[in-house]
């Protein structure tokens, strides 16, 4: 893990184009802006765990669900 320190306004680039920008710091807790194109998908890390368990349980399927979906002639 890479540790850096910026101050307020101060910002970091990942890449060419995602830049991340302390926007406030208030206590214990930090505002961060972050700029990246539409193609770059951003999520809070307890969202994108909550995503990548959905799409586990979403392939969970039953054998004969699978075999109920085959088109019937």
């Amino acid at each position: 893990m890479l540790v850096l320190s910026r101050k307020k306004g101060e910002s970091i680039m990942i890449g060419d184009h995602v830049e991340v920008k302390v926007i406030a710091v208030d206590g214990d807790q930090v505002k961060l802006g972050i700029v990246a194109p539409k193609s770059v998908k951003v999520h809070r890390s307890e969202v994108f765990e909550s995503i990548q368990q959905q799409n586990k349980e979403a392939l969970e399927v039953a054998p004969d669900f699978v075999k109920n979906l085959k088109l019937k002639k």
